[in-house]
Parts: structure tokens; sequence; C-alpha cells
């Protein structure tokens, strides 16, 4: 009989070892997922960047030699008759692209989605998940 009495408080705490083994389970297996998400936009992120980056170094390098020489051929052709004017024109004409790219790239950087969003809605969904059944 003094042998029931061991075993009743045993299967309780059993059991409740049981669930916290569960449920340390499950907060890993939550755990990492979400890792692996975080991981996979971060390299999608640093992949886009770094596409971005060498193609618009291109892009950049390409279109200033370009300007450079038809700022270059408009003075020679107007140097004997409207140098001055030429120069200041292909000055000017560069400060206003300048200008304009600066507001255009501004823009882009203020409408760029957040970093990580996919990571941050899903914990998002996740703590009014845990946050509901309270």
């Amino acid at each position: 009989m003094q042998e029931v009495e061991d075993h009743e408080p045993r299967m309780p705490a059993s059991g409740l070892f049981r669930s916290l083994s569960n449920l340390l389970a499950t907060i890993i297996a939550f755990a990492q997922t979400r890792l692996e998400l975080l991981t996979t936009e971060l390299q999608e992120e640093i992949q886009h960047a770094a596409g971005m980056l060498v193609w618009g170094f291109i892009a950049l390098l390409s279109a200033g030699v370009g300007l450079v020489f038809v700022g270059v051929t408009i003075i020679v052709v107007y140097w004997d008759s409207q140098r001055v004017l030429a120069a200041i024109l292909v000055t000017a004409a560069f400060v206003v692209l300048a200008v304009i790219s600066m507001v255009v790239l501004v823009m882009k950087t203020r409408n760029k989605p957040r970093l990580l969003d996919a990571t941050r809605t899903e914990l998002l969904k996740d703590r009014e998940q845990l946050e509901s059944r309270r």
C-alpha cells in the first residue's frame, strides 16, 4: 500500500516533466523556424544590395563618362563662337542632373521596405496569437 502512495506523487511529476519537455521542444522548433526565416531574409537582402551596388556603380561610371564626353563635344562645337556660354550651359546641366539624382535617391530611400519585414510580421503574428490565448 505504501508503494501506491509513492507512485501517486511521481505520476504528476513525470507528467509535469513531460509537459515541460514538450513545451521546450515547441519553443526550440519555433525559434528554429524564425531563425531560418531571418537568415533567408538576410541572405536575400545581402544579394539584393550587392547586385544593386555593382550595377549602380557600372551605371554611374558609364553615365558619368558619357556625360563628360557630351559636355566636351558641346564645348568643342561652340569653341569659336560661344565657348563660355557653352561651358556654362554644360556645367548647369551637370548641376541640374546632380540635383535631380539626389531627389530621386532620397525618394527611393524613403520608400524602401523595412529590413527583415517578413520576419517582423511573423513575430508580430506570433505575439498576437500568444496574447490572445491569455
